[in-house]
């Protein structure tokens, strides 16, 4: 895996996202995970990548209809097959977090970086989304002052519950040295 100076990763499938902007403060220093699956509980569409690309048909899913107002992306989504997708350069803002605090910190966006599984609270993740998960997180600490990693549930409690209690925190942990 290859972080290039872009901020891409050379190994994902690249589909820029407009949902982002210029980090305001310094370089990303939190890994968010999350998980995600559109239409919910369903794997293996396009969605996700037209709902992170404001491409999204209404017209194709009734639940569709409900977010075709989001603007919304993340850095990297992992497939079910392990397949990585990139959206935005790890130097951008990817709006991913929302309202958030982590450590007293509002704003997580402005440090983070935001990974996608695909997937939902309800069931596992695929073993090859760990291992691209790991490959990663691998890479990305070779170039950025990452600190810690944690779930979008712990950085937006109640209001958010992902990746959810089937992601498999310590097999990650067992993995990559980064605190909660």
């Amino acid at each position: 895996m290859h972080l290039e100076p872009s901020g891409w990763v050379r190994e994902a499938r690249q589909v820029p996202s407009p949902n982002c902007d210029a980090r305001e403060h310094g370089r990303p220093e939190l890994l968010v995970i999350h998980n995600i699956s559109l239409p919910p509980y369903r794997y293996g569409s396009q969605a996700v990548e037209q709902l992170f690309t404001n491409s999204l048909n209404p017209d194709e899913d009734p639940f569709f209809a409900t977010i075709r107002q989001l603007r919304v992306s993340s850095h990297f989504f992992i497939r079910r097959s392990g397949q990585l997708v990139q959206f935005v350069p790890v130097q951008a803002r990817a709006w991913h977090a929302g309202v958030s605090s982590w450590q007293g910190r509002e704003r997580c966006n402005d440090f983070s970086i935001g990974v996608e599984m695909e997937g939902c609270d309800f069931e596992p993740f695929a073993d090859a989304q760990y291992q691209m998960l790991l490959a990663l997180v691998q890479e990305l600490r070779q170039h950025l002052p990452l600190q810690a990693m944690t779930g979008h549930e712990d950085i937006a409690p109640g209001r958010k519950t992902d990746p959810g209690p089937y992601f498999d925190w310590a097999r990650v942990r067992r993995e990559i040295d980064l605190p909660m």
